[in-house]
């Protein structure tokens, strides 16, 4: 693939601005030597303005998404993209959420560019955790950890009963639940069956991966052992 095109799929510009940078000489080699536009150099070879490229195709990274921005590339109002640079929203193919938090929820989201991986990490057949650290409006009653661990839990509108979730008790209105699936505001909805009422909603891990000391709108690329974990 010819330098310029590949530049343009990473999002840098379009094909006459790649150029136009190119003929600025700021597409280089690690020693600053300008590339050629028919040159094909090696991907950790080329940088532009001094800074190497973004990961090749097959990136993944997490962001502490705040709460208030939508998982959407159109919505009116803040979105996640915003949180990111510009050209990962012109990627091709595009940067993409794996998954969903509402506009309300918080917490560790997932983006690639690799359809596959994005495909394996959401299939339902994957069984990957996802921890999350719920506010409730009133007090836990006490059984809803053998509620949600029965594996019969019917939500509203649904014919499918859950699968098992694992609930820890942290306060009388804080508790820590482990999903194995993902179904449409599916946290809230179970509380509500129970109940309650989901004052705050926070995702602090998925499979292996933490948010650790990543603040709220910061974002980091996962690095290759981390990738591999969430294909296990």
């Amino acid at each position: 693939m010819k330098l310029v095109k590949y530049l343009s799929r990473l999002g840098y510009g379009s094909r006459r601005e790649i150029e136009a940078m190119m003929a600025d000489e700021r597409v280089c080699d690690r020693a600053g030597q300008p590339f050629a536009e028919r040159d094909t150099p090696a991907h950790d070879d080329i940088h532009i303005d001094g800074e190497a490229l973004d990961p090749a195709p097959g990136l993944v990274l997490m962001l502490h998404k705040p709460v208030g921005y939508v998982c959407s590339t159109k919505d009116a109002g803040r979105l996640v993209y915003d949180l990111l640079p510009r050209r990962f929203r012109l990627r091709d193919p595009l940067v993409s959420p794996v998954g969903r938090l509402d506009r309300d929820t918080s917490g560790l989201l997932l983006f690639t560019d690799d359809g596959q991986l994005l495909h394996r990490i959401t299939s339902p057949k994957r069984h990957l955790p996802k921890v999350y650290e719920v506010e409730l409006a009133s007090d836990l009653r006490g059984d809803e950890a053998d509620t949600f661990a029965s594996g019969t839990l019917m939500l509203e509108s649904e014919t499918r009963a859950l699968a098992p979730a694992e609930l820890e008790v942290l306060t009388p209105r804080r508790a820590r639940i482990v999903l194995i699936e993902g179904r449409y505001h599916q946290v809230r909805r179970m509380f509500a069956a129970v109940g309650n009422h989901v004052l705050s909603l926070h995702r602090c891990r998925i499979g292996m991966l933490e948010l650790a000391e990543l603040s709220a709108g910061s974002w980091r690329y996962l690095d290759d052992q981390e990738i591999a974990s969430l294909s296990q």
